[in-house]
């Protein structure tokens, strides 16, 4: 992002918490294909993630000293990199991203800045990082460009800075991208949004079309997302876990039937509005929003574990990485556990997941992070520790 990733106080707005209650009676397992997790009548699963080992810095993936060379696509310094597959490839959609930085440089600054940026790969060994096959969309020259380009405005808040791409996701061959647009950066871990929204490419990325629906409102708890496709009675959908503009809110559910013409209409969207006995109450009107994760969490990511059989989120919290476990996308889930100690990795956050990047059945997980003070993204690895 493009100047330092600091953001104004938690703000009203937040959303009542929905207790962490075990008396939910459904629960969700990865489908025997390996596909989407689908719903399982199974009750009362019990926590089991106890812990994280073997946390390993494998690989710097963008900027100087990098395994790719990003300096050909004028990428000198990006942050972010949540990563969607569609066929054979993995895109990662990186955020603020810059062509020129000075080497003395500390955070996101430099020259010849664009919004954000994407690569992609057909990489399928993660143990010794990822190397890009290529960049999408790319300008004459080579370079990255954006895929949907900020204003670039100044930062006071009556304005458009920058689009921050929050996560992706596919319905067949079309890729979408939610991004946020930013009005004004502030104090640390908050900022301020318009609105967030969706891109689409029907080209692998060749090309992008910024959407006019849908949209949420930037004071909403629908700012930044991380989608899953989930298998619910025959029918396919994309969840949404979301969160606030900024690292201060908790998190809220949303879902859509994992259809383009369903994605693209503002009103097919539902969103969780707690329980009723056992059964999950979806609500059309996003004010009937109940959290299912409290607390300050930043950019975040939710993927099934076959591992834990349960759901998993990571995300950065004061400074430090964590990652819990849910037994359904709505709860209860359980206390987070920590995942990167900021102490070791100073200015760290954006701990993405990606389903395709796991080994030793799943215990072991590799993920994306992004440093501040070199303003690159690495790749990490972690080990799963449950109970017997």
């Amino acid at each position: 992002m493009s100047l330092p990733r600091s953001r104004a106080g938690a703000r009203a707005r937040r959303i009542a918490a929905v207790a962490a209650s075990t008396s939910l009676a459904v629960a969700l397992v990865a489908c025997a294909a390996g596909g989407a997790p689908t719903v399982d009548p199974d009750p009362d699963k019990p926590f089991v993630l106890s812990g994280v080992t073997g946390l390993t810095q494998i690989a710097q993936l963008t900027g100087p000293d990098a395994i790719n060379d990003t300096a050909a696509a004028a990428v000198a310094g990006t942050d972010l990199g949540s990563m969607t597959n569609i066929g054979d490839r993995t895109y990662f959609f990186f955020g603020d991203t810059f062509g020129e930085r000075d080497p003395d440089s500390y955070g996101g600054q430099g020259g010849i800045w664009r919004s954000n940026v994407s690569a992609w790969t057909t990489d399928d060994d993660p143990s010794d990082g990822i190397t890009f096959d290529g960049w999408a969309p790319v300008d004459d020259l080579g370079w990255a460009e954006a895929l949907v380009e900020g204003e670039h405005d100044a930062n006071d808040g009556q304005g458009e800075v920058t689009k921050i791409p929050t996560h992706g996701f596919a319905i067949g061959d079309t890729l979408y991208v939610s991004y946020m647009s930013v009005s004004y950066w502030g104090e640390p871990g908050a900022w301020d949004a318009n609105y967030a929204g969706l891109a689409k490419s029907t080209d692998r990325g060749e090309t992008w079309e910024a959407l006019d629906s849908p949209r949420w409102p930037g004071d909403s708890n629908f700012i930044q997302v991380a989608p899953v496709h989930v298998e619910d009675d025959g029918d396919e959908y994309v969840y949404f876990w979301t969160i606030p503009s900024g690292r201060f809110g908790g998190v809220a559910l949303m879902r859509v039937l994992a259809t383009e013409a369903a994605v693209e209409d503002q009103g097919a969207y539902t969103y969780f509005a707690g329980v009723d006995g056992c059964v999950p109450d979806w609500s059309d009107d996003l004010d009937d929003a109940e959290l299912v994760v409290d607390g300050t969490i930043g950019e975040l990511s939710v993927m099934w574990s076959d591992y834990l059989d349960r759901w998993i989120m990571t995300y950065s919290d004061a400074g430090s990485a964590y990652i819990r476990e849910g037994v359904t996308p709505w709860g209860p889930w359980n206390d987070p556990v920590l995942l990167v100690p900021g102490s070791e990795y100073p200015g760290l956050y954006s701990p993405y997941l990606n389903p395709r990047y796991v080994a030793d059945g799943g215990r072991k997980v590799y993920f994306t992070l992004s440093l501040w003070g070199p303003y690159n993204v690495f790749w990490f690895s972690a080990d799963l520790e449950k109970t017997p």
